[in-house]
């Protein structure tokens, strides 16, 4: 079973990660994960520099999500892309690897926090979604795999 994985190394992604293995571990899978770079919005020397910043700590969460895989002995792949995330998974998921399933993790900027901070990052998502759309909800309405969503913790 081929299995892509949405990775930027963050606090969900790695649950994602671990979740993924361990619900899938009987079908012996072959994760994919897959990290998406954004492009500068201009061409300035600042925003290179935070771009190239941005790709080499993907690397290196790419890295430490293979450690992972290797030890709990799960085979896997990585592959860096440019651009939208939204776009570039759809792409990968399309036109590089056909997988039979799609993971992400649900984003969040405050994966902890009480009544206030739960409060405050719904009502952003929420004029998130109705602005610009969510990486998931873009997703879901145009992968032709499964995709599972997971949530975060």
């Amino acid at each position: 079973m081929k299995i892509m994985l949405a990775y930027d190394g963050s606090r969900n992604a790695r649950l994602a990660l671990a979740q993924t293995i361990t619900m899938f571990r009987e079908l012996r899978p072959h994760l994919i994960l897959v990290a998406v770079a954004e492009n500068p919005r201009d061409i300035t020397s600042g925003n290179e520099d935070l771009f190239q910043q941005e790709v080499d700590e993907l690397k290196q969460h790419l890295k430490e999500a293979i450690a992972v895989c290797e030890n709990e002995e799960v085979t896997c792949e990585t592959l860096m892309l440019e651009g939208d995330p939204r776009k570039m998974l759809l792409y990968a998921t399309e036109k590089k690897f056909q997988p039979d399933m799609l993971v992400i993790a649900r984003h969040s900027h405050e994966p902890d926090g009480g009544f206030i901070a739960r409060s405050l990052t719904y009502f952003v998502d929420e004029l998130d979604y109705m602005t610009f759309g969510s990486v998931s909800s873009f997703l879901a309405r145009r992968v032709q795999c499964p995709l599972l969503i997971l949530p975060s913790r």
